[in-house]
């Protein structure tokens, strides 16, 4: 059974690797172009094409699917493959053989951008994973294979790692029973959908008129891809590890613990510790560490106004 993958992210690329260890057959690999990242701007190839080209498999980067239909028909394959490609796939593209997606949610909760991340911000305890049959709607089409997987506190790249390689088995297993005609369709039920949305730096400022775990919850989620972070005295920090010690301290709403040994914060009627943290073009240190050489900040209140982090 041959294997057309489309995919972008590194959710996909560990797909992509899970599925050539299961010994899946990969005719072509098709992705997203070189962009531009970093300071210099420097053109970067996505990690799924970095791996397929070391695996010597051949690659393809289309900016639009839809203009390279004729080329697509000349790949020798069985079944398409899309795990987190980043486009939208035109009727002519879903027409020409079985298309199905690897996605990293018990669907129908948790379609569009940011599944693996709202799951964690919402504090869920379950997630999983979906096999389906791609659709013309966003992550509406017909489900072929769940399974659940337990969140224990882990953050966002941790549990990226651990659905993609769910992923990366689940898809494989499909593809061996589709071979052998096994696989089933199951319609979702749209009146249970639930969206995602991409979050972006705005969305990472932390409301310490929150619960401690709701804090907790919206750094595990979204501090490694758009960061999280507060202002005291005018001064944005970034947020990288915290942890909930509403059962350990007291300190009022918003007010940072005269403790220069560990660095609380007060919440909604708890406490939150930030572990990791650093300051605008600062390195990450221990919060300990940070306060060390920050005594001022003691018994001080975080800024009220909107304050904006910047990692560029």
């Amino acid at each position: 059974m041959k294997v057309l993958f489309l995919g972008s992210s590194h959710f996909s690329k560990v797909v992509l690797e899970k599925m050539i260890e299961k010994g899946n057959m990969i005719s072509c690999v098709i992705t997203q172009p070189d962009k531009p990242s970093g300071r210099g701007h420097k053109m970067t190839q996505t990690e799924v094409k970095r791996y397929a080209i070391e695996k010597g498999l051949p690659v393809l980067t289309f900016d639009k699917i839809r203009l390279h239909i004729d080329e697509i028909k000349k790949i020798d394959f069985d079944i398409s493959v899309v795990a987190s490609f980043g486009q939208i796939l035109p009727d002519e593209f879903l027409g020409l053989k079985l298309c199905i997606n690897v996605h990293p949610s018990l669907l129908p909760k948790y379609r569009g951008a940011s599944p693996i991340q709202t799951a964690i911000l919402n504090g869920d305890n379950v997630t999983g994973v979906t096999i389906m049959k791609v659709a013309k709607e966003v992550d509406a089409g017909d489900i072929i294979s769940q399974k659940e997987f337990s969140l224990s506190g882990e953050y966002f790249h941790e549990a990226e790692e651990k659905l993609a390689i769910l992923g990366g088995e689940m898809v494989s297993d499909v593809v061996k029973d589709y071979e052998k005609g096994k696989i089933t369709f199951t319609k979702q039920d749209g009146e249970r959908a639930t969206f995602t949305q991409k979050f972006s730096k705005e969305d990472g400022l932390l409301d310490f008129s929150m619960s401690a775990q709701d804090i907790v919850n919206k750094v595990r989620a979204i501090s490694q891809e758009v960061g999280t972070y507060f202002g005291i005295c005018g001064t944005a920090i970034k947020v990288e590890k915290v942890a909930d010690v509403s059962g350990e301290f007291e300190t009022e709403q918003g007010m940072i613990l005269n403790n220069k040994k560990r660095f609380i914060i007060g919440a909604q009627n708890g406490a939150v510790e930030i572990l990791v943290c650093k300051a605008p073009s600062g390195k990450s240190v221990s919060g300990r560490d940070f306060l060390n050489g920050h005594n001022e900040f003691l018994s001080k209140s975080v800024d009220k106004a909107s304050i904006r982090y910047d990692n560029a």
